[in-house]
């Protein structure tokens, strides 16, 4: 009997796989589309909370897509105070298995593959909830998903301008370069409220808190905007919260879950699923008018998408380490 083995994937070998954002979004829409036909597997993800921040969390996120020959489980952290250590944010490791033996195939690093889904995810919800000639972003917190959303969205979207906003104005610096590169105008604004008003389309994306700090206030947004809220709902004041003509989010129970310890207070009623507006069981914006949230919690199921893609990837180019189990 051969000697069964794992593919060890660093980060910096995930990055040579190279697979684009148009892969990334293309594998999360079918996972979505599982989901809203009720094929995928996926338990709400436990976690712990150690250290002195009450906001650090540790997730288990396991899942299984049968269509897309997927199971495995993330193990990811996420601690705010990391940044002024000069350490990311997010950090993790994701393990996915063999559905047919479950042996494990493969470990690999999951900040990228974490970054870009959970843009991928953003841009989704955009795609049946923003106006389709959407061509004016604000970014709101420039760290790493700042940084994917915006490069995700412009995926799907004629994108002109960016408008960026940081309490660290080095970063909106950077994002602003970034955008340049994508052939956008950008500009960095040091007011909050010029990366909101004006804006077609809306993207924080900063630490996800329990007390949120509110700093988007009521009457700051559009009509016709589109906002996604990938840190939850801690950069809104929930009057501004409350004039979302759909609020959505990509797993109900999970929403429910996170409701319960302490999340998402005051905030509106779910009216659609991702998976169901991917599906077409419900309905994304009906007018330009409307004024549309995602309130994306981030799957496994969404990695789980993804990871079998970045496997096959290194493969086919003998990219990481095989090790004996």
């Amino acid at each position: 009997m051969e000697q069964p083995n794992i593919l060890y994937l660093s980060q910096d070998d995930v990055k040579k796989t190279s697979l684009s954002m148009s892969e990334i979004i293309r594998v999360v829409e079918r996972g979505f589309f599982e989901l809203g036909h009720g094929r995928v597997e996926m338990p709400p993800k436990p976690g712990i909370h150690p250290g002195d921040g009450k906001d650090n969390f540790i997730h288990a996120m396991p899942a299984y897509i049968p269509a897309m020959h997927s199971a495995g489980v993330k193990w990811v952290s996420g601690y705010q105070g990391n940044t002024v250590k000069g350490l990311p944010y997010i950090t993790g490791l994701l393990i996915l298995n063999d559905p047919e033996t479950g042996l494990p195939q493969a470990v690999m690093d999951c900040v990228r593959i974490t970054a870009m889904r959970t843009a991928a995810a953003s841009a989704i919800s955009a795609k049946y909830l923003a106006r389709p000639d959407s061509s004016i972003i604000g970014i709101l917190a420039c760290g790493v998903q700042g940084f994917a959303n915006l490069e995700a969205i412009n995926e799907l979207f004629p994108l002109k301008k960016v408008y960026a906003f940081d309490i660290r104005p080095e970063q909106t610096h950077k994002l602003v370069a970034f955008a340049e590169t994508l052939g956008l105008e950008a500009e960095s604004v040091t007011d909050p409220r010029k990366a909101v008003t004006g804006c077609d389309i809306i993207v924080t994306s900063g630490p996800i808190l329990k007390k949120p700090h509110e700093t988007i206030k009521a009457g700051w947004m559009d009509e016709g905007t589109f906002a996604s809220l990938v840190d939850f709902d801690s950069f809104w004041e929930r009057d501004a919260i409350q004039a979302a003509s759909q609020w959505t989010t990509d797993h109900l129970g999970q929403y429910a879950y996170y409701q319960e310890n302490g999340y998402f207070r005051g905030c509106p009623r779910i009216t659609a699923e991702l998976g169901e507006l991917v599906t077409g069981k419900k309905r994304g914006r009906q007018t330009p008018e409307e004024r549309t949230f995602a309130a994306n919690l981030g799957l496994a199921m969404d990695d789980m998408a993804v990871a079998p893609l970045v496997y096959q990837r290194a493969l086919q180019q003998g990219i990481g380490i095989k090790l004996n189990l």
